[in-house]
């Protein structure tokens, strides 16, 4: 059997473990956090190097996109080199490719997009192939990187604007210790909202979870999420919050869906490859186990 690993930044109350059987194959995937302690996901990939099939960076990128250029995270860089043997990812392969056809699948298969909906993406430059294939089928986009990363209330509604204000920023921000960034550890329990109008004004909110239940208001009614990461609690939480319509871009496993770090790390481990993978391999891999969104009427 194949192990899966997912080392995160994260609340350890998230971990998970699950066994799958994908395409003939048994996989053990599993979630790890670390709450918060960088030291300690150093300690942890150095100890299973070598011992696991894959490893997912999760609670923290690697990179960050300014919509043409990928720049790296410094922290990031710093843990991943604990992992001499093992190959080690951070979802980034699969933000560009699974949620790009995820966008694709509902816009042609649901009534999701039939008229061009207002969506509020919290980080484009965390997910730069959703926002692409979200402007793409005519979406009416706001993008929250400024607000809700370094809380300037400016929003953007054009990717072309971000990628000129991105190529700026981006060095300076991937310098900066990822907490000041990124909620993690037990920050990624507590909701303080911020910039509620942004969350009101758009039909849909997406992107990274953690950023999502971080910020958004005391109420949701009516609104669709489309997002990654949620655990049962999670899906309780976002009820009670009056939520709509709930989409994850990766499918659900024993209760909860995993990360894009653990899909991907998954899928490196399933074509037996020793880096990230390339974007055909990827979508080859995403062709072959059919996967689709989840969608889940709250």
């Amino acid at each position: 059997m194949k192990h899966v690993v997912g080392i995160s930044l994260g609340s350890s109350k998230r971990d998970h473990e699950v066994t799958v059987d994908l395409l003939g194959e048994h996989y053990k995937i599993e979630r790890i956090g670390t709450d918060g302690d960088m030291k300690k996901m150093v300690e942890m990939i150095s100890d299973l190097d070598g011992k696991v099939d894959a490893f997912g960076l999760g609670g923290m990128d690697l990179y960050i996109y300014a919509v043409d250029r990928r720049y790296t995270f410094r922290d990031a860089k710093r843990i991943v080199k604990a992992a001499k043997k093992t190959p080690i990812v951070d979802g980034s392969g699969l933000k560009n490719t699974l949620e790009r056809r995820a966008i694709e699948y509902l816009a042609e298969h649901t009534d999701l997009f039939k008229a061009p909906r207002k969506v509020l993406l919290i980080s484009a430059m965390d997910r730069l192939g959703m926002a692409q294939a979200l402007e793409k089928i005519g979406s009416h986009m706001t993008y929250g990187d400024l607000p809700f990363i370094l809380g300037l209330p400016v929003p953007l509604s054009s990717l072309k604007t971000l990628a000129v204000i991105a190529r700026l920023l981006a060095p300076i921000v991937c310098q900066l210790p990822f907490t000041m960034i990124y909620p993690t550890g037990e920050k990624q329990t507590v909701n303080t909202p911020k910039f509620p109008r942004y969350f009101n004004e758009n039909d849909i909110i997406a992107g990274d979870f953690h950023f999502i239940h971080r910020f958004m208001p005391e109420e949701l009614s009516g609104k669709i999420i489309i997002t990654n990461t949620v655990t049962r609690d999670d899906v309780e939480f976002l009820r009670e919050r009056k939520l709509k319509t709930l989409i994850t871009t990766t499918p659900e496993m024993d209760g909860r869906s995993f990360g894009t770090n653990v899909m991907e790390a998954l899928l490196v481990c399933m074509a037996g490859g020793d880096h990230e993978l390339s974007e055909d391999q990827y979508n080859l891999l995403l062709k072959e186990l059919d996967l689709k969104p989840r969608v889940l009427e709250l």
